[in-house]
């Protein structure tokens, strides 16, 4: 049982501990928040308190510090526990530049310690189940996905509503879908183009649309929305043999299969004010639809992971070049916004 130390008591922090002490691979030894009442609340809660961040840095019992603060603190954090002789595992964003997390990942590499950075949307099963239609190759070559998440309450009045703690849902909700599509679509991207909403903050975007180049001419579509009183369906895919649908992760997702292109005769169909055959519906005879059973998932394969990879047992899920990756689509979808063009890139 690998002993972990929580530095932030948020609400972050103390899903960590909750799932730390549930784990089978983990045992939860103590936390440490610069807010009193967050410490008393742990107190409250059974959880030893340590006195400061370097208390815990000193406690060489501690075998994993886990760092869920404010995104903006995140790297002297990070820094300071793998000097001391500590493996990491970082909320995400893990940085707030491609430049802060390279000295992150070179502080790694001084210690001989290792550095996970918390990308639990890996889990989500409706990700799961996209990624599985993919990989079975059930309905051929992807062409384009589209990511969407759509709330209709604005950002959370915490940090997440300023700049300089890293507040923003590029950086909170963005980081995830990011990941998750560079997962589903592993090519080069050559473009970006971004545009961002400030329809409840002026100061971060409380949402924006993020379009995506790769080098084969596939294409993907990343949506983050916090007003948006229907929301659009999770996952859209199309592929060269079909499409998937899945509208939340509620729900299962549709797959339509094409089994023949042409069909002898299409029936025109009323729409609008004229009639269309281009437009007509498919049938049984040329397309085959169906549901697939919602994945299995358990989010403690991230600990079971993460801990036998220090034991030297396997390899990192969360590699340190995906999300140095991840990281720079983020940088390339602010600069993009900003200047309001698409950008060449190479990421």
């Amino acid at each position: 049982m690998k002993k972990v130390a929580v530095i932030g008591y948020g609400g972050q922090g103390a899903w960590h501990c909750t799932q730390v002490l549930k784990s089978d691979v983990t045992e939860l030894v103590g936390i440490y928040d610069i807010r009193e009442e967050r410490r008393a609340a742990a107190k409250d809660n059974g959880i030893f308190v340590y006195e400061s961040n370097e208390a815990i840095f000193a406690d060489k019992n501690v075998d994993i510090v886990v760092v869920a603060t404010p995104n903006d603190v995140h790297e002297d954090l990070v820094v300071n526990a793998l000097k001391s002789g500590h493996n990491v595992i970082c909320e995400k964003p893990v940085a707030l530049s491609v430049e802060e997390f390279d000295r992150m990942v070179e502080a790694q590499n001084e210690s001989g310690k290792k550095l996970s950075v918390h990308q639990n949307r890996r889990w989500d099963v409706d990700f799961l189940a996209t990624k599985s239609v993919i990989e079975s190759g059930e309905i051929g070559e992807v062409l384009r996905v589209e990511s969407r998440i759509h709330g209709s309450r604005g950002i959370p009045s915490d940090w997440r509503c300023h700049k300089e703690p890293g507040g923003g849902m590029i950086l909170d909700w963005g980081v995830h879908l990011i990941d998750q599509m560079l997962q589903l679509i592993t090519e080069k991207i050559v473009t970006v183009n971004c545009n961002t909403t400030h329809y409840t903050n002026e100061e971060v975007d409380d949402g924006f649309r993020l379009e995506l180049g790769f080098q084969s001419g596939k294409t993907a579509y990343v949506e983050v929305g916090t007003y948006n009183f229907i929301a659009m369906p999770r996952f859209y895919m199309q592929c060269k043999e079909g499409s998937l649908h899945l509208s939340d992760w509620q729900q299962k997702a549709k797959v339509a299969k094409l089994t023949r292109w042409i069909e002898k005769d299409v029936t025109p169909v009323q729409n609008a004010a004229g009639i269309t055959k281009t437009m007509a519906p498919r049938d049984h005879l040329t397309l085959d639809s169906y549901e697939i059973e919602r994945p299995i998932s358990d989010v403690h394969n991230f600990y079971r992971n993460f801990c036998a990879a220090i034991d030297g047992e396997c390899e990192q899920l969360i590699k340190n070049c995906e999300v140095r990756r991840v990281l720079g689509v983020m940088e390339a979808a602010f600069k993009s916004a900003q200047d309001k063009q698409t950008l060449k890139v190479d990421i």
